[in-house]
């Protein structure tokens, strides 16, 4: 057994290579091999979001706060509230981030597919973001 204490790991900031905004991105877990599943819980400022991106494995989020938007390619935004649980598909090119005016927090979990989580592409542009 292994508990990871509260407050032990050091939170970072989204990486404006993959973020718009203000994001913080506190660190939850990171299985030990075998397992390849890993967690964090991700807070977005109002208007801040993520790149377009895709996850090998597919991708769970787990909304604790706030209000969001979530979209696929090609389909409209979705608002996110807290308690609502999204899965993204292995490959399925998506966006999650804050409402204009109020942040949002979500869990966010992933496995590993040959060390690698998430493949980043464009921005979400303003024009694209418009919920």
């Amino acid at each position: 057994m292994e508990i990871k204490k509260g407050g032990s790991q050091p939170s970072a900031k989204g990486p404006a290579d993959y973020f718009t905004g203000a994001v913080r991105i506190d660190p939850l877990f990171t299985a030990p091999s075998p397992a390849r599943v890993f967690a964090a819980s991700v807070t977005f400022e109002p208007g801040a979001r993520t790149a377009w991106h895709t996850h090998p494995l597919g991708q769970t989020l787990v909304v604790t706060a706030g209000c969001g938007w979530a979209q696929r390619w090609g389909e409209p935004a979705e608002q996110i509230r807290p308690g609502d649980v999204i899965w993204f598909s292995p490959g399925e090119k998506h966006w999650h981030g804050a409402a204009s005016t109020t942040a949002m927090t979500h869990i966010a979990i992933v496995e590993a597919l040959d060390g690698k989580t998430a493949d980043w592409m464009e921005p979400v542009s303003d024009a694209q973001y418009k919920p």
